[in-house]
């Protein structure tokens, strides 16, 4: 078996984990390729049982087989291994060195168990609907135009608010008039999507979520719709340009760009352990069924 590990910082405090996964690995004769920035800041840290090898970029897997990419981090690190799994259909494993982590299910006690699941087969493989942009103006994100949490338009800084005309399949639904606008999928119902008062979404459900950012009419509220629907984007305010992301990534765009946005042709699966289901993180990370109240 060979996995590739990815992380985005080594972090003082994560080293025992990163050793421990490591070990685990060597233990069951797993062979593991490093990115190579991450392998970097290993060298002179960590102890390696074994070599390792590297990789750069997503096309350093073409000639490779890669059972499992393993994400070292929070839910932000997931997201960049989406962009780098793409569409070669490799689970991700999401070991979470962060701190709230809906998408990283494996802590740092659970390392060496579910190492041996992976060797057991004792896992499931949740498939993530992913949403991909369009627009008139040529590429954006250039050859990442897809998102596993959501898209969003924003103002920038302290400029007002902006008006952004929205159309679900060509047929207008509204002018949002706000500080901006998230699509999200189902994966992206616990992000920033929640924080502005969306729904959580399960993740096989098969919805978009649309969710205003501070709108200016209160009777504004998300909307749920099927993911087979194409959303439509044209927006304008007092200013000359404004934000535009997919996940964490942002490009700065003006008025002159017209966006629409589809489900994507492919899914990214995430590894899930027993007991580390959906249910389970709901549960687990909002604190859902405990009373919080003093006795």
């Amino acid at each position: 078996m060979q996995v590739v590990l990815y992380s985005r910082l080594l972090k003082e405090k994560d080293i025992p984990a990163v050793q421990q996964l490591l070990e685990s690995l060597d233990q069951f004769d797993i062979t593991a390729l490093v990115h190579t920035p991450y392998l970097e800041q290993l060298q002179g840290k960590i102890n390696f049982p074994r070599p390792v090898g590297k990789f750069d970029n997503h096309l350093d897997f073409k000639l490779r087989k890669i059972d499992f990419f393993i994400s070292l981090g929070g839910d932000g690190t997931i997201l960049d291994a989406a962009t780098i799994v793409r569409d070669y259909e490799i689970p991700i494993v999401g070991i979470n060195l962060g701190r709230l982590g809906f998408l990283t299910s494996v802590s740092k006690e659970y390392i060496h168990t579910a190492v041996s699941h992976l060797i057991t087969k004792n896992y499931s493989l949740d498939k993530r609907r992913l949403l991909h942009l369009d627009n008139n103006q040529g590429k954006l994100f250039g050859d990442s135009p897809f998102a596993l949490n959501d898209f969003t338009i924003l103002k920038r800084d302290t400029s007002s608010m902006i008006t952004i005309h929205t159309y679900i399949n060509g047929e207008f639904l509204n002018s949002y008039w706000a500080d901006g606008i998230i699509v999200a999928t189902p994966t992206g119902s616990t992000g920033y999507s929640l924080s502005c008062g969306g729904p959580i979404i399960f993740p096989d459900s098969g919805n978009f979520i649309i969710t205003p950012v501070a709108p200016h009419n209160l009777n504004v509220r998300p909307i749920v719709i099927s993911d087979e629907s194409i959303i439509s984007f044209e927006v304008e305010g007092r200013t000359d340009n404004f934000l535009c992301t997919l996940d964490s990534r942002f490009e700065t765009v003006g008025e002159e760009y017209r966006f629409a946005i589809r489900k994507a042709k492919f899914t990214i699966s995430i590894v899930k352990f027993p007991d580390r289901e959906f249910l389970w993180t709901i549960r687990n990370k909002l604190n859902w069924g405990k009373d919080g109240r003093n006795s």
